[in-house]
Formats: structure tokens, sequence, C-alpha cells
């Protein structure tokens, strides 16, 4: 078990404003669409089935790969938008790039679950 602080779940469970349902929802319909936007990041689908497993575990389950993955999708969010969050309308590959973490910029952030 991994000890996860009180930022990392808090910035995460931020950051992720999609629920698991809508993220792998979300990756079956990417996975069986021909993207026309190019080619995404090679480990974004890996990456959003770590956060859809992550997103169905209890703190207490978290393992230190859990936490590692968490900590890349917050930094990656962060980099990629603005510190509030807020609903933001941009390019659509941008946009399902972030959905593939599952991040909508369409959504508030923390959207209920």
């Amino acid at each position: 078990m991994a000890e996860v602080s009180d930022e990392l779940w808090g910035e995460f469970h931020t950051v992720v404003n999609m629920t698991s349902a809508e993220l792998e929802d979300w990756l079956r319909v990417e996975a069986s669409q021909e993207r026309s936007e190019g080619v995404p990041e090679q480990d974004e689908p890996h990456l959003g089935r770590q956060v859809v497993h992550i997103l169905g575990k209890r703190r207490t389950d978290l393992t230190d790969e859990d936490a590692r993955t968490m900590q890349t999708v917050v930094d990656r969010v962060r980099s990629q938008r603005r510190d509030d969050l807020e609903p933001t309308a941009g390019d659509t590959g941008w946009r399902h790039g972030l959905m593939r973490v599952g991040h909508d910029p369409l959504k508030p952030p923390g959207a209920p679950r």
C-alpha cells in the first residue's frame, strides 16, 4: 500500500472530473475510431485505464504505482490548463487528449462522481 498525501489525493480528484463510467465509455469510443487529429501520446489509453482502476479503489488500497499515475495525471492536466480549471472550450484534439486521462475541459473541476 502507498501513502498518498492529502494534497495529491485532493488534486487528483480535482483534475479528474470524469466519472469512471464516463472515462471507460470515452476510452471505448476512442479505441473504436480512427483518430483524425493525429497520433496521441502512446501512453494515454493505458494511463486512462489506470485512472479508471484508481477511481474504483479506496484510498487505503492505493499502490505506489497508483500514486505515480495520480501524479502523472495531475502534472499533465495542470501543464495544459489554467490554474482555476474553469470550463474552457478549445481545440478538439486538445480536449480529447485530456479526456483520455479523465479530465474534460468543458466540465467544472471536481465534478460530482
